[in-house]
């Protein structure tokens, strides 16, 4: 099977036959007359972190065109908080490379995710997807290294107690039907986003699952593959408003939420990353074992840990996850293989050992199978409150500024664990140790006192920043502490962000 294409899950593609950043005005609008499309859905990042749209009829060919090369007007101000209400028209233009066929429309329907401009055609300074792209840009500018990245994207299904097969509480992870009563309805999501052209690593059933109040409460997992961050961030920002439609369409509820009740394991979204070289060869081994180069980079990760959950734990249920014995960080350290830290280093395929020969006798690893680019590090606070394109671009800043300090190996020296840190015996370890942020106002002071570094580059605009902080003060600090040791109102904050 020569045809790189043609499994390619994403029907566009399969059609055209062409990589995704060779998708030209003319390809589009074949695809549309030869395969019965309708409408155009244009689809595009708001400052709530959620994603917005604009439905469109195809009049004509000539409206098509249209609206596929100079794009639309729109409401800034409306959207970001740092738009004027006074000057604050904005353009969204198509991105053709992130072309899909609708899964949940019934309606034949193309959709694309859209840059923003302003009123001079120019990218809009502190749009999304344009800091997370500077945020790589610089990077590369300044260390010859790319990113790249993948979520695990974490979520609850909600429905009916049935009463049949009762999973065991807190011991979902990896389970299989009839114990777990999603496994169906997530691969039927995993299809749909994977139609998007999203490359899907694998699903599966996580830890937390329990009934209240009558309901199933059961947390899934969905992990991608790493990719360019940019595609990283489209592909988690569709995967979500996939997952909620097609619950919607199946009477199910889902949450992304970071904590729904106490004592249960709340919902993350973990980061993968890993650093390629100008050839495209990944540097995060060396002779086996971590190189220098990771090892600064989780230096700089550690330096800005307070400041990125100004962009990743944006609501006040965040902190009820970052809490001890909930399989999440609390404190700013790095390990191998050690779920109790706040960036992991996941087992690589390091050993000599070839276990596929091992598992089947007979066979035996190809010789061009390069384990080595399977290799990432693990950032483990974020959760689904997070600003997608604001967490990617916080962590290529924060890699940036590790790659680059000079003095850089104290702080990975320093920060090192290799024992559960929660443990009675480690507490004076525990001790040495700096806390993340403990409410939403302590994330903003940390992302005040930190503001230069994210903001050098034209990375963040100052305004950006300015509206982050805002936000995030507007949480009572109180409530969020009061909470954590009053069931009742947690449950009452907990359903106030439910959906975020």
């Amino acid at each position: 099977m020569n045809n790189p294409f043609s499994l390619h899950c994403n029907p566009v593609i399969r059609f055209l036959q062409k990589n995704p950043k060779d998708i030209t005005l003319d390809d589009i609008i074949r695809y549309v007359g030869e395969n019965g499309i309708k409408m155009i859905n244009f689809m595009y990042p708001a400052g709530d972190g959620r994603l917005k749209t604009l439905n469109f009829v195809i009049n004509d060919l000539s409206y098509l065109r249209t609206i596929l090369t100079l794009g639309e007007r729109v409401d800034g101000s409306s959207l970001f908080d740092f738009v004027n209400a006074g000057s604050s028209d904005l353009y969204v233009v198509p991105r053709y490379r992130t072309v899909f066929v609708d899964p949940i429309s019934e309606i034949p329907t193309l959709t694309f995710l859209c840059s923003y401009f302003n009123k001079d055609g120019k990218p809009l300074e502190g749009a999304p997807e344009r800091t997370l792209q500077r945020a790589c840009e610089l990077l590369t500018e300044d260390t010859g290294l790319a990113l790249q990245a993948m979520g695990e994207l974490e979520y609850y299904v909600i429905s009916q107690d049935t009463g049949n097969f009762a999973a065991t509480d807190q011991k979902g992870y990896h389970e299989s039907a009839p114990f777990a009563k999603h496994n169906e309805f997530r691969t039927r999501c995993m299809m749909a986003i994977a139609a998007t052209g999203a490359k899907i690593k694998y699903g599966h059933s996580e830890v937390g699952n329990f009934t209240l109040a009558d309901k199933i409460y059961e947390q899934n997992e969905i992990e991608f593959l790493p990719v360019d961050a940019c595609d990283a961030a489209d592909q988690l920002m569709v995967a979500k408003w996939i997952i909620r439609n097609l619950a919607a369409k199946e009477n199910l509820n889902v949450t992304f939420a970071p904590k729904i009740t106490v004592g249960k394991a709340g919902s993350g979204l973990h980061i993968h990353m890993r650093l390629l070289d100008k050839n495209g060869k990944s540097v995060m081994l060396e002779d086996g074992k971590l190189s220098d180069t990771a090892k600064r980079a989780i230096g700089g990760l550690m330096l800005m840990a307070p400041a990125l959950t100004a962009f990743g734990n944006r609501n006040p249920t965040s902190y009820f996850r970052l809490v001890p014995h909930q399989e999440s960080p609390t404190n700013i350290c790095w390990g191998d293989r050690n779920r109790s830290v706040l960036v992991r280093v996941p087992l690589g395929w390091t050993s000599d050992s070839d276990m596929c020969a091992v598992a089947n006798p007979g066979s035996h690893t190809p010789d061009d199978m390069d384990a080595s680019r399977k290799q990432t590090v693990e950032i483990r606070n974020a959760d689904g409150s997070a600003n997608i394109y604001q967490l990617l671009a916080g962590l290529a800043v924060a890699i940036r500024y590790g790659v680059m300090h000079p003095d850089i190996m104290e702080t990975v020296e320093r920060t090192y664990v290799d024992v559960n840190i929660h443990a009675r015996e480690n507490a004076e370890k525990l001790k040495a140790l700096s806390s993340l942020p403990a409410s939403c106002s302590e994330s903003a002071d940390c992302l005040e006192r930190s503001r230069e570094v994210f903001e050098q580059g034209d990375v963040f605009p100052a305004a950006t920043i300015d509206s982050i902080i805002t936000y995030l003060r507007s949480f009572d600090s109180k409530e969020t502490q009061e909470a954590l040791e009053n069931t009742s109102l947690m449950l009452k904050m907990v359903q106030k962000y439910f959906h975020c």
